[in-house]
């Protein structure tokens, strides 16, 4: 049952003519399309037209029926048919809404607002219309495949491919009808096509411009005519829009032409004035200026809010540079905030070096500032561009550095008044014994040379699956470099520990064991543990799953020696150290995943020590070294006999460490260095927190091979042929089978062999997590990736997608010649 209410009797010629009656009953039957309803008709009586329709709605099975009320509103309060209404279907059209739906598909909006521009249109006004007697239908309206409105001018300004049809067809009337009904522009009427196209796209563009700002627009776009409406000022934005959104390659030369016609980048026109669209280049240049700017101010929170807000834009999303310096920005005003607020909590601490420690190494403690700035200077290596905020980069690098000094300078006081003891702190030695024998069970017992906190709970985050996960932080061995930390965490080492002169060179001892090199150290291992294997992480990566499990075997104790961090650290090249300091937080993650597919289920990951690492390189930074008779020296550590203490450093007599000899350690303090071979950006030896705070992460994985990933097919697309940029975009699509619902959680990486030499680092289209590089990407979706290069010593690589908590390889490309600098 339908209710039709018709206030104006638009309708009533259908009804009169139309409808003819099937039959003469006191309510016909009429034929509408197949079905044949009764029709009833408002005469004057609500109660009379119930009395009519009642014996057909009090049937058990009513029939189709027609309540046709001409020249009545419907009464939302006290209808007399309020019951027919709600059985049925209230039904209120308006005949120019109507007429415009019927016309469209033959006219254009052009046309039709001329047809029905008089309020007295009607009814048989829309059925001449269309009838022979209407007006030649749109040329238009073919042309553009039945595009109408905004639609058929985005079209027509994105492309002059139909120019010559429409010439021909002599259509350029109708389009400037078209162009003066939908967006207000009156163009003349010599105007010729191609001049036509390019004044509509400069009022489209510059009034989308204009109305964006908050301030006075420029007086170059005062000869453009502002809109006579806001109606025409939403179809302006629409238009624009739809050109970003439909001809993502054409827009730029569009824009650029305007931008460029009118001055507008030279304008003067201040960032903080331009609006939420980015019509013209020149916007989004300006604004991430503002935001560097801010930063260099030390206005973190101010420029984080801008790049919040602005760093998704048509020309951002599109250029994967662009992308890259607005992440610089984005990492830049993070670390400058966090350094801040460290920076109030450091007079807070007090004296007791047990505060400073549990400061540190809080959920969201100091070594934020550590993780923050090593992402930082990654994130900077691989930029293909020289940063464009290059000032604020400067500034928040001194502003790390004046940090780390109050830090070093602090820590270091608190630490000698308690005699080089911390209490309640894990010690070192102890993890062995306390740590790895607790495990139970086959144990995997990763030694990570100069691996610090932060880098130990970001690996932490990105071991998917892991189940009794926990990370401690322990201290390490005073002087913190590799020959005492790496045998402190030996069995035996918690009971025996000294730190001796073996006939003129530095060794750690243990029940009696003198252990200088690492040949050493593994050799006393396996009189503890016989039947222990140890292997590189270089190793483990390469080998096939077959030979990892042969290789391991039975072994209650797999031991995995990484000198990645220390070895890069040393050579004094401070891009390849910041690239694989990165990748190998990934590479780490991989290898326990290899191996708990190889059968091991518990795992212990630990450091010997950690690192200070900065960028500021200047002779200031250097100290004497103390002379005498030197066992070994270091940038942050002289160990020896006699000598002298330079200003700017403290010496500690070893035996107040705890050892057993008469070693003097010299130090140097705050971030100095002494004159010794090695890096002046990565240093260790020292009692800085960076350098003595270690991770120990403990965890249980459950062994074998995950289990492929069902239903779930991934495409990797748009990557270029040869690798030619540290950075580089690609498309990333994810389909699943009925069953896969959830999101898909994957990891995109740059794989070199087995080693990971890259990662995503930016995406378009789906959620990533800029710390582990977990990628969320929603099934039936595609994804624009940014990947980055953060080791580009390699000759070739490829892109792989791995499933974020299994590993299982979900797609991978072809192998990519690596060509940097072609």
């Amino acid at each position: 049952m339908v209710v039709f209410y018709d206030p104006r009797s638009e309708f009533t010629p259908f009804f009169d003519r139309e409808l003819e009656p099937l039959d003469g009953g006191p309510l016909p039957r009429v034929a509408i399309g197949t079905s044949s309803p009764f029709l009833a008709r408002y005469e004057g009586s609500f109660f009379g037209l119930r009395a009519a329709v009642e014996p057909i709605v009090a049937a058990d099975q009513p029939e189709s029926l027609i309540l046709y009320l001409p020249g009545i509103a419907k009464d939302r309060q006290g209808s007399v048919l309020m019951e027919l209404e709600r059985a049925g279907t209230c039904y209120e059209p308006q005949l120019r809404r109507l007429a415009l739906n019927v016309l469209r598909q033959r006219f254009t909006d052009g046309q039709i607002d001329e047809m029905l521009r008089s309020s007295a249109v009607t009814y048989d006004d829309i059925v001449a219309f269309l009838g022979q007697g209407g007006q030649v239908a749109s040329v238009l309206h073919t042309l553009f495949g039945g595009a109408q409105g905004e639609m058929l001018l985005t079209q027509w300004l994105a492309s002059d491919a139909r120019d010559e049809t429409l010439l021909e067809k002599d259509a350029l009337p109708e389009l400037r009808k078209l162009i003066k009904v939908r967006l207000g522009l009156d163009l003349p009427a010599d105007t010729s096509l191609p001049k036509a196209r390019e004044r509509t796209c400069r009022y489209v563009l510059v009034n989308e411009f204009r109305a964006d700002l908050s301030c006075a627009p420029p007086k170059s776009v005062g000869m453009v005519p502002d809109p006579p409406g806001k109606e025409y000022a939403e179809r302006i934005r629409d238009v624009a829009e739809g050109l970003r959104r439909r001809s993502p390659d054409v827009y730029p030369g569009l824009a650029d032409s305007v931008e460029q016609e009118l001055g507008l980048a030279g304008a003067g026109v201040e960032a903080a004035h331009l609006g939420g669209i980015d019509t013209f280049r020149f916007e989004e240049e300006r604004l991430l200026a503002h935001a560097a700017a801010l930063i260099a101010g030390k206005g973190y929170d101010a420029a984080l809010a801008i790049i919040d807000a602005r760093v998704r834009s048509f020309w951002v999303d599109r250029d994967v540079r662009r992308q890259a310096q607005w992440g610089a920005c984005r990492q830049m005003a993070e670390l400058g905030r966090t350094l801040e607020e460290i920076r109030s909590a450091l007079g807070r601490v007090g004296s007791d070096p047990a505060k400073w420690l549990a400061a540190y190494v809080a959920e969201d403690g100091w070594h934020r500032a550590d993780g923050l700035q090593r992402r930082l200077e990654t994130w900077v290596a691989g930029m293909d561009d020289e940063p464009e905020a290059e000032r604020a980069l400067a500034v928040v690098r001194q502003e790390h550095e004046h940090l780390l000094r109050a830090m070093a300078d602090g820590f270091t006081k608190a630490f000698r008044t308690s005699a080089w003891t911390i209490a309640g702190a894990l010690h070192q030695t102890r993890i062995y014994p306390e740590v790895v024998q607790t495990m139970g069970g086959r144990v995997a017992y990763f030694l990570v040379d100069a691996m610090r906190y932060e880098m130990g709970v970001e690996l932490a985050r990105q071991i998917e699956g892991a189940r009794e996960l926990t990370v401690r932080a322990a201290i390490a061995a005073l002087p913190s470099i590799t020959p005492v930390g790496m045998a402190a965490l030996l069995p035996g080492a918690a009971a025996s520990f000294d730190v001796v002169d073996a006939k003129g060179k530095l060794a750690a001892r243990i029940e009696g064991t003198e252990l200088k090199e690492s040949p050493d150290r593994m050799r006393f291992l396996k009189t503890k543990v016989p039947d222990a294997v140890e292997m590189t992480l270089g190793k483990l990566l390469s080998s096939s799953q077959a030979k990892v499990a042969k290789d391991i075997g039975t072994a209650p104790l797999v031991v995995i020696r990484s000198q990645e961090i220390d070895l890069v650290g040393e050579m004094d090249v401070d891009l390849i150290a910041r690239q694989i300091m990165d990748s190998l937080i990934g590479n780490l993650a991989r290898a326990v995943k290899k191996l708990a597919a190889a059968g091991i289920e518990r795992f212990v990951i630990t450091a010997d020590h950690g690192h200070q690492f900065s960028i500021r390189k200047d002779d200031d930074m250097k100290t004497d070294s103390p002379g005498g008779v030197t066992l070994d020296l270091h940038r942050r550590c002289w160990i020896g006999h006699g000598g002298s203490t330079p200003a700017g450093a403290v010496r500690v007599p070893c035996a107040e460490l705890g050892y057993r000899t008469d070693l003097d350690a010299v130090f140097p303090t705050g971030l100095g260095v002494f004159k010794a071979g090695g890096s002046l950006s990565f240093h260790h030896g020292g009692f800085s927190l960076q350098e003595l705070v270690i991770p120990v992460i403990s965890l249980r994985l459950a062994a074998g091979k995950p289990a492929a990933v069902p239903g779930i097919q991934v495409r990797i697309e748009g990557y270029p042929a040869a690798v030619t940029n540290r950075t580089f975009g690609l498309k990333l699509a994810a389909a699943g089978d009925l069953l896969a619902t959830e999101p898909l959680v994957v990891r995109v990486l740059l794989m070199a062999g087995a080693e990971e030499v890259g990662r995503a680092g930016m995406a378009v289209g789906a959620d990533l997590d800029r710390v582990t590089g977990a990628l969320t990407l929603a099934l039936g979706s595609e994804a624009s990736v940014g990947m980055m290069l953060t080791n580009d010593a390699c000759q070739s690589l490829r892109v792989v997608v791995l499933d974020s908590h299994t590993d299982s390889v979900l797609a991978e490309s072809d192998e990519l010649a690596v060509k940097l600098g072609i």
